[in-house]
């Protein structure tokens, strides 16, 4: 089996540059997930909002899990649940803008963390969009451009918990998906792993690792690169031991941004017809139907 890729983005800086490049370039075509080491975000802050991500979850949504995990009668389920995931979520949205202020139960200091840390990840975001686009020979900017709509991206983070499952091969964590938006940034757990991806029909870890940025990208880059860039499934398995903690930050397009395949691109493969509609990114749902077939892409 291959090796998961882990970018160590230090290495920009130097000699093994054009190394790095390839690498991220490969992770991009063939894997949709990266790991980033050395990415610029302090150790000190991810320690502290992985601290107090696992003090809010202790204290207020832990008590309110099992409850529904016994409302809906999980703990002695006896055939394969489809339509729950084992996971305890709440939703903090930044851009266009912030809702940080109204989630209950959140002490100042975890908004305050969750902000700062919001702010250095779009940081990274917009830089590795623009690593993308010299990967691509497209112009500096011109991902985060495509992403802009009219108020311009949005971005946004779920923050999880994957609680111990007493029924792990029968519920998952969070079922097989891919992702609607952009480019997203994940800080999980360096100690309980559950992540997979799939990839040439088998389904591999996504090794947890201490201080460590996942990335993997959404269903607009798929299009936007007309297909060079993949977006793949990925699940969560539930684990009987550990509680995963898990947040992912979407940089998404913002609502009315008119998402199509880079023209730039098209031109350079002249023999590849474009595979992708022209669609506005809030009416994606509503105007396609999407269809992620394992091992064989995007159908639409």
């Amino acid at each position: 089996m291959e090796t998961f890729p882990v970018v160590n983005m230090e290495k920009l800086n130097g000699e093994e540059r054009a190394a790095t490049m390839e690498k991220i370039k490969d992770a991009c075509e063939n894997w949709g997930f990266f790991e980033l080491v050395n990415h610029s975000i302090s150790h000190e802050l991810m320690d502290t909002v992985e601290r107090m991500t696992k003090e809010h979850y202790r204290k207020c949504m832990e008590q309110r899990f099992k409850e529904m995990v016994a409302s809906k009668g999980l703990e002695a389920v006896q055939t394969e649940i489809n339509d729950i995931d084992w996971e305890s979520t709440f939703f903090l949205r930044h851009l266009p803008d912030s809702n940080i202020s109204e989630i209950p139960d959140l002490e100042d200091d975890y908004r305050k963390a969750m902000k700062e840390f919001a702010v250095e990840l779009e940081k990274l975001a917009e830089q590795l969009l623009d690593l993308l686009c010299e990967n691509l020979g497209l112009e500096k900017g011109y991902l985060k451009k495509a992403f802009y709509g009219s108020k311009g991206p949005t971005f946004g983070t779920k923050v999880s918990n994957y609680p111990p499952c007493p029924q792990p091969e029968l519920i998952k964590g969070l079922r097989a998906h891919t992702d609607a938006g952009g480019l997203i940034l994940l800080f999980q757990d360096d100690q309980v792993s559950g992540l997979q991806l799939l990839k040439d029909g088998q389904w591999i870890d996504v090794p947890p690792m201490q201080h460590t940025i996942v990335i993997n990208l959404g269903d607009q880059l798929e299009v936007i690169t007309n297909g060079k860039y993949k977006s793949v499934m990925h699940r969560v398995i539930a684990q009987p031991d550990g509680n995963r903690m898990s947040i992912a930050s979407f940089y998404n397009p913002g609502s009315d941004a008119i998402i199509y395949p880079a023209p730039a691109l098209l031109e350079k493969e002249e023999e590849k017809s474009q595979v992708y509609p022209k669609f506005v990114f809030e009416g994606l749902h509503e105007t396609l139907c999407w269809l992620k077939v394992p091992g064989q892409g995007t159908k639409v």
